[in-house]
């Protein structure tokens, strides 16, 4: 076989801010604190603290391989924190903060953390769970300077250390090393709503590859002159990417902090033109009725991305009255995360108004570098938009099992279940019709839990919305619909069900509405449905 004549460089997430810092030297990363104050800084700065960052990993004993754990919000700590520890070979493993204590004890010794990184408002986590991880780690260090040093009583034979006064004791003479580009550099558990949270190991080739796909002009389509607002965790499935795609690019980064109420949002949207921002449904939903409550509209904002559960296609009618295109991504913590994107095709531009809001409300076509299908009992399903089959997928980023649970991986063929279930459009758009432990099966005929909220969601008078199943008699199981009213409205269920009418047929509308002061959320923002069937499977 005849070879290319190609250069081999390895693909590691290294790279990448060493092109930024190169070659996007000014670009911008801004930072806001707990105390609400903004911290600037540019992605040559950034880049020479992650190298004093990588000489104080390895006099705290880090080695390839190593897992070092991080419970911290968006910020340039973080960030600096992600490239130090991928870029020596370590494994950055961030942990969710709004988990139970036990589950992220559960985590730090699964993943054998040697190295933890905290920011000052989660030592009394730190506090609760390091008497659970004396076996393995080490040392803690709290992300603050030593005025905003907490106190912190460790276990016997744990060190503490303030994180500025652990940079300023080491230089920048630090040179990225070479290595395998499989090799693993993240690590991150499913948020654990089902049994035991579940750990998803990524490699440098997989995350720099997302992160190329994710820049594309199809996707985010990133450039230069974009300001990038991640209101998505880097805890998160690694905030979906951005903090990678950015610098790739050398787009400005804008880092919320732990500031993420609507009120805050906007006014860093604002205040630093952001023109492009990720988060969940519920984030944008709150935005909306605050901006609502203002009469206001955006400064700069042009684009949204959206993922983690289905977006309202009355949240992206009422996002694009005040000029701000909603992209509806789809994927999970095992595919790294984005496998679907939602942008227009040649066939988009031939459709009215209404029916192409109806495209850009489902999740998307697969993006290059994945392949995503449907199955049923006949095997994979046909584009027809009517054929439901359980959704799969494999790729270059996608999990081939779970980190330490070698019962969980997939099969030969690379197939990913994903436990959603949905069909195609004959142009090839994923429409998500469930969660498979979602679906309502009344009287033998499924009724899509996801098509009930979604209508709901388009009531002048409803916030928020969630259906489930309840048991009937009858029929099995029957659609309960719980709703959380707008500011100074009152709908009654019986308007509720009426609104249903001529858009769903008649047996998948809910039988009873009940109207909540709120609705639970998990620990990324998504809507609590088994806390909602313990409360009211009854």
């Amino acid at each position: 076989m005849l070879m290319g004549l190609m250069q081999h460089q390895p693909l590691l997430v290294s790279s990448i801010l060493r092109h930024a810092a190169r070659h996007h030297a000014e670009g911008e990363v801004v930072s806001r604190r707990d105390d609400a104050t903004l911290a600037r800084t540019s992605y040559a700065a950034l880049e020479r603290r992650a190298r004093r960052l990588a000489n104080a990993l390895l006099a705290l004993g880090a080695r390839p391989g190593e897992r070092v754990g991080t419970l911290a919000m968006n910020s340039d700590r973080h960030l600096e924190l992600y490239y130090a520890v991928m870029g020596t070979g370590a494994v950055c493993n961030t942990i969710n903060p709004r988990l139970a204590h036990g589950d992220i004890a559960y985590i730090a010794d699964h993943a054998e953390d040697g190295i933890l990184f905290a920011d000052p408002a989660f030592a009394p986590i730190v506090a609760a769970v390091a008497p659970k991880l004396a076996k393995t780690l080490r040392t803690v260090v709290i992300l603050c300077a030593e005025p905003d040093m907490p106190d912190l009583p460790l276990p016997a034979g744990m060190t503490l250390h303030c994180y500025e006064t652990l940079l300023a004791g080491h230089n920048e003479d630090y040179a990225w090393p070479a290595f395998d580009e499989n090799a693993a550099c993240g690590l991150c558990y499913t948020s654990g709503t089902t049994g035991r949270p579940k750990g998803v190991l990524f490699s440098h080739r997989a995350t720099v590859l997302h992160a190329m796909t994710m820049a594309m002009g199809d996707v985010t389509g990133l450039r230069a002159t974009d300001r990038v607002l991640p209101v998505v965790p880097m805890f998160h499935v690694n905030a979906w990417g951005l903090p990678f795609a950015a610098p790739m690019i050398g787009a400005a980064l804008v880092l919320p902090g732990r500031h993420l109420d609507p009120d805050s949002i906007i006014s860093l949207l604002d205040g630093e033109r952001v023109t492009i921002s990720g988060g969940v449904p519920t984030v944008w939903l709150g935005v909306l009725a605050k901006l609502r409550e203002r009469g206001a509209r955006f400064a700069t904002l042009q684009r949204l991305m959206s993922g983690g559960s289905a977006v309202p296609r009355a949240l992206m009618a009422e996002y694009a009255k005040l000029g701000v295109t909603i992209s509806h991504a789809w994927g999970m913590t095992e595919s790294s995360p984005v496998a679907t994107w939602n942008s227009p095709k040649p066939s988009t531009l031939a459709l009215d108004a209404e029916a192409r809001l109806d495209e850009q409300a489902t999740q998307g076509r697969a993006v290059f570098g994945i392949d995503v299908r449907a199955e049923n009992e006949a095997g994979e399903t046909p584009w027809d938009g009517r054929t439901q089959g359980n959704l799969v997928f494999r790729g270059h980023w996608v999990a081939s099992g779970y980190y330490r649970m070698p019962e969980t991986s997939v099969g030969d063929d690379g197939w990913f279940p994903t436990g959603d279930v949905g069909v195609f459009s004959p142009a090839g758009y994923v429409v998500l019709t469930d969660r498979t432990k979602d679906l309502i099966k009344s009287g033998g005929e499924w009724i899509s839990s996801i098509a009930i909220e979604n209508i709901a969601i388009a009531h002048p008078e409803v916030a928020e919305a969630a259906a489930i199943a309840v048991a009937d008699p009858k029929w099995g199981e029957r659609p309960l619909l719980i709703v959380v009213p707008r500011p100074d409205c009152t709908p009654t269920p019986e308007s509720l069900r009426a609104f249903y009418k001529d858009k769903v047929p008649g047996w998948s509308i809910p039988d009873r509405v009940i109207i909540a002061e709120s609705l639970p959320h998990g620990a990324t923002g998504k809507i609590l449905k088994t806390e909602l069937r313990k409360r009211y499977a009854g």
